[in-house]
């Protein structure tokens, strides 16, 4: 979602019978492509189309597909598959998307395994799990007609080695997607499913945070999923915890600022600030100052003046901002910053 070099004023055209693949609004499903079929075009709205889904059915018993109405943006052709004499060769740092549970999910490959396996790592969800190798395929944007990067920059075996952008981890934290407990195939098919899901717990190995140092927080709380706020590490609280003070937020008599024990997996560094030289395209990915916090969302459409219409999958919101008021996205990895659009 985060590449693009298109004008605002393209927009994709399907016809009924096109295969497509979805991009889903539902909590939980941000960064996953599920594949399905085009049955028709609204009459009312030319921009929004019917789709049949090829696995997600409408309840637990299978018997009836699941058909949704969706939005053009939500939508794009499947990629093609490699060529056969060009067989794509898998390396630490790609940026992927591994077929699970029903759908494909965006990561990146965090480590190689023996055996033609690979460790993929979620950011939705913080959890690393190993597919083979057929069931990766790199990732790709759809922008404007074509897929970026084109496919042939990457389909030949011997590629241009780059810097890695993700770091490595122990293979101890892995989990094995072909155990009972990540087995795609043996999840129910009838419903939507949700992201790959870590432990509740914190990983292990957490960041330590020093008293005063200025972090960025987030929460699994309803309604602020995706969202990170600016605060300051007062003290630990207990073991992989912190007492932080938030910057922009108060208590209820708005006479202080708030203060909150936090885990250590909640808090990151403040991102590196990042100058935007030529403003940002449709579908990039970007971070949006709102509601005294920065939001994740993608570009939906390039206006006048240095301002953008943002698109929030996790509420299906529009809303328009400043150039001012954004930022490029950037995950905070094992230690290190990690651009979505870098592969």
């Amino acid at each position: 979602m985060s590449k693009s070099n298109t004008s605002s004023s393209w927009i994709a055209q399907f016809k009924p019978g096109d295969r497509v693949e979805v991009s889903s609004d539902d909590p939980g499903f941000r960064g996953s492509w599920f594949a399905g079929t085009v049955i028709r075009r609204e009459a009312k709205n030319p921009n929004r189309y019917v789709v049949e889904y090829d696995q997600l059915y409408e309840d637990e018993s299978g018997e009836k597909l699941l058909q949704e109405t969706l939005d053009w943006i939500q939508l794009r052709p499947p990629p093609p598959p490699p060529e056969k004499k060009k067989k794509v060769q898998f390396k630490f740092g790609d940026e992927v998307e591994a077929f699970h549970s029903d759908g494909w999910w965006e990561g990146a490959i965090t480590a190689e395994h023996s055996g033609g396996k690979f460790a993929v790592f979620f950011r939705g969800s913080k959890e690393q799990i190993v597919f083979e190798e057929k069931d990766l395929r790199l990732r790709r944007e759809w922008v404007k007609g074509k897929w970026e990067p084109p496919f042939e920059q990457r389909s030949l075996e011997k590629t241009e080695t780059r810097p890695s952008k993700v770091a490595k981890r122990e293979s101890s934290s892995v989990s094995d997607a072909k155990t009972p407990e990540n087995n795609s195939t043996n999840v129910g098919k009838g419903k939507k499913l949700s992201e790959p899901k870590a432990d509740s717990n914190c990983p292990k190995e957490v960041m330590k945070f020093t008293q005063g140092m200025q972090v960025e927080v987030t929460t699994d709380d309803d309604g602020f999923k995706g969202a990170w706020f600016a605060a300051t590490i007062i003290e630990p609280s207990g073991e992989d915890e912190y007492l932080i003070e938030y910057k922009t937020l108060t208590n209820d008599d708005d006479t202080e600022f708030l203060r909150e024990d936090i885990r250590a997996c909640n808090i990151r560094p403040c991102p590196p600030e990042t100058i935007v030289v030529d403003g940002f395209k449709v579908m990039d990915e970007v971070d949006a100052y709102y509601n005294e916090g920065w939001w994740v969302g993608v570009i939906a459409k390039v206006l006048i003046n240095c301002k953008y219409v943002v698109y929030f999958k996790e509420t299906d919101e529009k809303i328009t901002f400043k150039q001012a008021d954004l930022r490029p996205h950037q995950d905070w990895l094992n230690g290190k910053w990690v651009v979505p659009s870098e592969v």
